[in-house]
């Protein structure tokens, strides 16, 4: 069930600020030892371990968090600025957690429990249930905790595997996150320095959680948690009961990368990948920019279209693979993400949260992004669209802020791209945003047919070629020239009167005012060629004068081009660019309106298709009820 979003108070935080001081400055908590000595013996950096046996014995211990995390830069009495962010998190999480807990006893029966209990013990079956929900409640606060950490702390050191989980108790919330404040400050004890203290607190908080969803089970009453969706707006801090455990370690990019080479057939798309992959590269991490996205040209969204098996999925492992190549040539990071269905949720606002979260991963300016939303037909709705879900209206807002809103800042550092096999029900407005329209239609000619087979079918066989030059007509510089020519005239039927009629009312195209001539006519034609469609339309365009082979040798050892200054590297991209014919603007200007076109021309055929469906049901129905009427069953 949707419980839909709490917000936590902050002054139910705030109350519980001075506990969580407490508990960072100086608990006692008991801890089995296991019979290890806490003295090493002389010389041999190991510690003494008794033949007796002791694992019955608990022991006391003091645990001072404060003064452990001090203890790391022992030689300066001021905390860093790392040491005390995580000393502030810490305390901050523990009052975060107390609220949490109290949330919980709030929608639970444990808060009218405790009511009756303060006034007389409770007995036989009453006290029972809040026992029972007690400790679920310590259990939550731990969990809260936990992910708190999880959420806040960051670090880009390697995340340490060594770490034991901390010995928890739930017989109270506060015993809960004793055990946790003993567990952290045993993980980072003896830490090195800052960066490793901060990755052993966020390596022990994903510990931790992965040892309390194992003990989830042996807790009831959970049920108040589980369903619940809360959030701390100061600390932008969410909670989503256990739906994504927040402790889960970032998986390596795992991914079937492709060289163009395995792709046929689609001349522009892979040509406008590989040209993509190289300007990203020539993003400068020192100034935050890209000198393409100054001088112009660089594509920050773009949208693929085409029918099932055409080469979407096998064009976007292209352009990840030529990029985590790149950028492990240049040293630097990578990051890779898709937005799909399964990030949908049914929390209220959590799909749009989702979404942000997955924008805001491939802007970082700290990496090279990369962002696909595959099947954007089915994850955005088009707003007009009453049948899709609020999730599904929620990441067609965000998505629409986040690539031309008022907020929205290009680095040049990443690019979206969102794939469908139905691009005529995205919402127009979210379609208008992508940059440049990539036609992912496959193989097409004799040619292609042969040189795909051949390419699939491998060497594993003895059957000769034939009369055929395999792969000629792939050499990418020659297929995306033939493949511009054929845009020098439109290819839809709706687009190609238009064209038909500004010829014979203008003639040929010679100037700027002939251009916006023939703009104007397709506007009347097609009521969604907007202004949007104009500043794509002349993006492309410089995009096409930015039509620059980048040298390969660029890209092979990064002190050639990747790693120089930004004036150098803007400089050297300068001296390659080229100005925009004639040619190049009629080209730019069919293939967006062809696009548009051919989704307004799909939109119009679903639409009769199901009219057509639904008579020919209706009439069977009423053929149906006459033959029963007759029978007599009607």
């Amino acid at each position: 069930m949707d419980t839909g979003l709490t917000l936590i108070d902050e002054k139910d935080v705030e109350k519980h600020r001075a506990t969580a001081q407490s508990l960072v400055t100086r608990v006692v908590v008991m801890e089995d030892d296991g019979g290890r000595s806490k003295m090493a013996l002389a010389g041999t950096g190991r510690r003494f371990v008794s033949t007796v046996s002791t694992g019955s014995v608990r022991r006391t211990r003091e645990v001072e968090l404060a003064r452990t995390i001090a203890a790391v830069r022992a030689d300066d009495p001021m905390l860093s600025i790392a040491q005390h962010t995580l000393l502030y998190r810490a305390r901050r999480g523990l009052a975060v957690a107390l609220a949490v807990a109290d949330n919980f006893a709030r929608a639970s029966e444990l808060e009218s429990l405790q009511a009756r209990n303060a006034r007389a013990p409770l007995e036989g079956d009453a006290a029972q249930t809040y026992k029972t929900l007690l400790s679920a409640s310590a259990y939550v606060a731990a969990f809260a905790f936990a992910a708190y950490l999880t959420q806040m702390l960051e670090t880009d050191a390697e995340p340490a595997n060594d770490l034991q989980e901390p010995d928890f108790l739930f017989d109270t919330p506060q015993d809960a996150l004793k055990s946790l404040v003993a567990g952290l400050d045993a993980a980072i004890a003896g830490a090195p320095d800052e960066q490793a203290m901060i990755a052993r607190a966020k390596a022990l908080a994903r510990v931790a959680i992965e040892g309390l969803l194992q003990r989830k089970s042996r807790f009831s009453g959970l049920g108040a948690f589980e369903d619940a969706h809360m959030r701390l707006e100061a600390d932008d801090f969410t909670l989503d009961g256990f739906d994504v455990a927040p402790g889960k370690k970032r998986k390596p990019l795992a991914m079937s990368f492709k060289k163009p080479n395995e792709i046929i057939g689609n001349h522009i798309a892979k040509y406008q990948a590989m040209k993509l992959a190289k300007m990203l590269m020539a993003y400068d991490f020192e100034r935050q920019l890209n000198p393409f996205e100054e001088l112009g040209g660089f594509l920050f969204t773009f949208i693929g279209d085409g029918a099932p098996g055409t080469g979407k999925t096998i064009l976007i492992q292209m352009t990840a693979g030529l990029l985590n190549d790149y950028c492990q040539v240049a040293g630097v990071p990578f990051h890779y993400e898709n937005f799909g269905v399964d990030q949908i949720s049914s929390y209220q606002g959590k799909s749009g949260q989702n979404c942000k979260q997955f924008v805001e991963n491939v802007l970082s300016p700290r990496a090279i992004g990369f962002g696909t939303i595959d099947d954007i037909d089915q994850v955005a709705a088009k707003r007009s669209n009453d049948r899709a879900s609020a999730g599904q209206q929620e990441v067609t807002g965000v998505l629409m802020e986040s690539f031309a809103g008022a907020t929205t800042v290009v680095r040049g550092n990443c690019t979206f791209g969102m794939f469908s096999n139905h691009p005529e029900n995205v919402d127009d407005a979210l379609r208008q945003r992508a940059g440049a329209r990539w036609l992912v239609d496959g193989p097409q000619t004799l040619e292609d047919y042969i040189d795909i087979f051949a390419l699939l079918a491998g060497k594993n066989h003895n059957i000769p070629l034939g009369d055929h030059d395999l792969y000629a007509t792939q050499e990418i510089k020659r297929a995306v020239e033939t493949a511009y020519e054929a845009h020098s005239k439109p290819q839809e039927e709706g687009l190609q009167r238009v064209y038909e009629r500004f010829l014979n009312d203008v003639g040929e195209p010679r100037t700027l005012a002939d251009i916006g001539a023939y703009l104007h006519m397709i506007k009347q034609a097609e009521p969604r060629f907007t202004g949007r469609a104009i500043r794509n339309i002349t993006d492309a365009v410089k995009m096409r004068a930015m039509d620059i082979e980048l040298p390969d040798h660029w890209f092979e050892a990064p002190d050639v081009f990747m790693r120089k200054s930004y004036d150098d590297k803007k400089s050297m991209i300068a001296e390659l660019r080229r100005p925009f014919t004639m040619a190049m603007v009629m080209q730019e200007i069919n293939r967006y309106a062809d696009s548009e076109f051919r989704y307004a021309d799909r939109a119009d055929e679903t639409a009769v298709n199901n009219l057509v469906r639904d008579q020919r049901l209706r009439e069977r129905a009423m053929r149906e009820i006459e033959a029963m009427k007759e029978a007599g069953r009607w």
